[in-house]
């Protein structure tokens, strides 16, 4: 297997760095726009498996010329979703092996976006599933943490926990704090703009997917290892649209623990027209409102040193039981940003979403999982991801996950 990685931000570093670990594979490029971060990574490893290279993510050219240069097999997409398109395109004509961690853009519906469905989250791609069966590939897409793991729960709720399941909710918290700043996302602000002031989207049988507005539902939920109570709202994510089509849930949600503050800052962002992504001209310079605001923030991947505290991601499934009694159980993983600082000098939750991709890159190696088309992680046996994300280092990824049961949640009216 040779491994291309486009994007030496946070999260494909930390995947790099997760990679070393490992001798499943033969050779990792890691490729930016930027050549010198790239660079900076691979002399940080060490490690003469990994090489650095420049691309252009927009253009699907560059992309499958770096693929043929190096004889790349497999392509891990970890920049920002508006990149998808052109690398899963690129992929294919490069004949690669693709896996993103999150999923095609969504368009809202341009008179009713709360009330109508638009353009859904990995529509695009889901609209070349043909294609890609027809050649023989695999594109694994949705394969981070949330989009991933908590998918990777939700075929193992299904499989081994339940005879059936009226509910996966997806539910999403922290308690991380970062040391002298006022705002820092942990995560790329640009897709957090993106996926928290879309209309979220919710699946029921019998009605589909529906949309509702943007930090909807607020519940309060207690998240495991000492993070306490979050108060989580809907947001919309891939989950919604990827776990209906291979699980027999009767409904699935997703819900982020945001936090007034947070919630407020993105309003704020909304109302100033500063989540934008059309160019503006300013002083003859045209420029994107939403990167100007990713640049006035710091890089989620230079704050870990300054972060603290463990972010949590997991999937309460409501049902009945094997025993044929009522269930309600939340599957969970929890990342402690000092374990992960320490261990691959990488933040929490970015290390947290890399982790995921480089297991399944080595299932794929192993041939335990294999398929062809457009996928999600629902689509491939949970066990051996489980069983290799929790094994003891050196066999296994050393990161235990965890199961809750808790009481039932009260009926919702809608």
């Amino acid at each position: 297997m040779r491994i291309l990685i486009i994007g030496a931000g946070g999260v494909g570093s930390a995947a790099a760095r997760i990679l070393r670990r490992r001798d499943f594979f033969e050779a990792v490029v890691i490729a930016d726009y930027d050549p010198a971060r790239p660079q900076a990574l691979v002399d940080e490893l060490g490690d003469e498996r990994f090489a650095a290279a420049q691309v252009d993510a927009s253009n699907a050219e560059s992309v499958a010329s770096l693929l043929r240069e190096h004889s790349a097999t497999h392509v891990l997409n970890a920049v920002d979703p508006r990149f998808v398109m052109p690398i899963f395109d690129g992929a294919f004509a490069a004949g690669a092996t693709y896996l993103d961690m999150a999923m095609s853009l969504s368009q809202r519906h341009p008179d009713r976006p709360y009330e109508e469905v638009g353009v859904k989250l990995g529509d695009a791609q889901f609209a070349k599933e043909q294609e890609w069966q027809d050649a023989g590939r695999l594109a694994l897409v949705g394969i981070g943490v949330e989009p991933g793991l908590s998918d990777v729960f939700a075929r193992y709720a299904e499989d081994e926990l339940f005879d059936e399941i009226d509910e996966l909710g997806v539910r999403d918290g922290a308690n991380l704090v970062v040391a002298g700043y006022d705002f820092a996302p942990s995560f790329s602000i640009w897709t957090t703009i993106e996926e928290c002031l879309n209309p979220p989207v919710i699946y029921e049988e019998g009605k589909g997917w529906y949309v509702t507005e943007p930090f909807s539902e607020p519940e309060v939920f207690d998240f495991p290892d000492g993070i306490g109570p979050v108060e989580c709202v809907n947001v919309e994510h891939e989950e919604v649209l990827l776990m209906p089509r291979w699980t027999k849930a009767k409904r699935v949600t997703f819900k982020y623990g945001l936090g007034d503050e947070f919630i407020e800052v993105l309003r704020v962002l909304n109302k100033l027209g500063l989540d934008k992504t059309d160019p503006l001209t300013v002083k003859g310079v045209q420029v994107s409102p939403r990167d100007v605001v990713a640049a006035a923030l710091p890089d989620p991947a230079t704050i870990g040193d300054k972060m603290s505290g463990k972010t949590c991601a997991g999937v309460w499934v409501t049902g009945t039981g094997k025993d044929g009694q009522p269930r309600s159980t939340y599957l969970y993983h929890v990342a402690d940003n000092e374990q992960t600082m320490r261990e691959d000098n990488s933040q929490a939750v970015v290390w947290q979403t890399a982790i995921n991709p480089v297991i399944a890159l080595e299932l794929l190696a192993r041939g335990t999982w294999s398929g062809t088309g457009v996928l999600g992680p629902e689509a491939f046996d949970a066990k051996p991801f489980l069983e290799l994300l929790a094994a003891p280092k050196p066999e296994g990824y050393g990161s235990p996950w965890g199961m809750r049961e808790q009481p039932h949640p009260v009926p919702s009216e809608a």
